[in-house]
């Protein structure tokens, strides 16, 4: 099964080299799965030449905001939904959660209620979920398709699904704590609150769900459809 990974951003270069770029954390947390990867990074304007160039599709997350006046958005917001005409698989992460979101008819805003970064818990369908989170910007509004399947009190919209093809979650399954850490000193500082990263910094290095998302996120775009 091939896999394009639509790439919306790019890991910062001092951690590139111990981590790599965001499409390699995807293949990372899906590796042992059988799948083939192809990586479109859109955000220089590299695009697949349409929705069948991959059997399922994932987007990245992005220091950028969906909301943004960036030349790739519009296509990659038509992109979104020529994928879901077509019936695809596809699975947003952070950014992509977002950009999904907008695509289909919602709003996407820089919360003010703050930042959430680090080990965070979500519901999940009744049950909780420990996952790293790094966002400021939220799903506000929800398109009419989307259904809630995760949230939180800061986020009220942190997993949706649109039918039986689109899941998307707010927080990062492929981000590892060192990431996380390695973000804190580097694009946290003097964006993100000092005090907000000192308590997540306390917060690492606890239980995560990210093996159970993947698992999840495998099973996903393999699955059988009608």
């Amino acid at each position: 099964m091939k896999i394009g990974i639509l790439q919306t951003g790019h890991s910062p270069d001092l951690l590139m080299g111990r981590f790599g770029d965001y499409d390699a954390m995807f293949r990372d947390l899906l590796d042992g799965n059988g799948f083939d990867f192809e990586t479109f990074p859109v955000v220089d304007g590299v695009f697949p030449d349409s929705a069948q160039d991959a059997d399922a599709w994932i987007i990245t997350g992005s220091r950028h905001g969906a909301y943004e006046d960036h030349p790739w958005i519009p296509p990659l917001e038509q992109l979104i939904r020529d994928i879901q005409h077509s019936a695809a698989p596809m699975i947003g992460v952070c950014f992509g959660h977002q950009i999904i979101a907008q695509a289909l008819g919602g709003k996407v805003e820089k919360f003010q209620g703050g930042w959430a970064i680090g080990r965070t818990e979500y519901d999940l369908n009744g049950r909780s979920v420990s996952l790293n989170a790094w966002h400021q910007d939220q799903v506000t509004v929800l398109p009419e398709s989307a259904r809630v399947t995760g949230q939180n009190a800061f986020c009220l919209y942190a997993m949706l699904e649109y039918g039986d093809t689109i899941w998307t979650v707010q927080a990062h399954p492929e981000f590892p704590d060192a990431f996380v850490d390695g973000l804190m000193k580097t694009r946290g500082k003097g964006i993100v609150p000092d005090a907000l990263m000192a308590d997540a910094a306390q917060r690492q290095n606890t239980r995560d769900d990210n093996a159970e998302i993947a698992r999840f996120m495998a099973s996903f775009l393999r699955k059988e459809r009608a």
